[in-house]
């Protein structure tokens, strides 16, 4: 069992910056694939951001590309996603995510709603006003 919190959602005005967090549980952190996912009112779920397990392969929305940074530290069990320039478009529900299986994952090739992730934090909210 894996457990996520997250932490740093709140309010911001466009353009300004945010620092998201996900704490996890467990002594195999080093070994997950994770993620952060968002979800606005009314609408699917969607990919933001992921990272390997060593931290040498990201991957990002197109949305999101050249204004998200996706990191991780595995000596303290916590992923970060630092969030520059944002937008109103980007208030949403922020979730990170985790995905154990040892096999490999292309996230531009998974789906709504689980996106291949195994297990998921209850999220905290970004509010962008303009």
């Amino acid at each position: 069992q894996v457990q996520l919190v997250e932490s740093g959602g709140g309010l911001v005005q466009a353009g300004g910056s945010l620092r998201l967090s996900c704490a996890a549980s467990g002594r195999t952190f080093s070994t997950y694939v994770m993620g952060w996912f968002r979800q606005a009112p009314g609408k699917e779920r969607e990919f933001v951001a992921a990272i390997s397990w060593s931290g040498s392969s990201t991957y990002y929305a197109d949305s999101v590309k050249g204004r998200f940074t996706i990191s991780r530290d595995n000596a303290k069990n916590t992923m970060y996603l630092q969030m520059n320039s944002l937008k109103p478009e980007d208030t949403a529900v922020y979730c990170c995510a985790a995905r154990v299986s040892g096999s490999s994952y292309y996230p531009y090739a998974a789906s709504p709603p689980t996106y291949g992730m195994d297990y998921w934090g209850k999220g905290t909210l970004v509010t962008v006003s303009s």
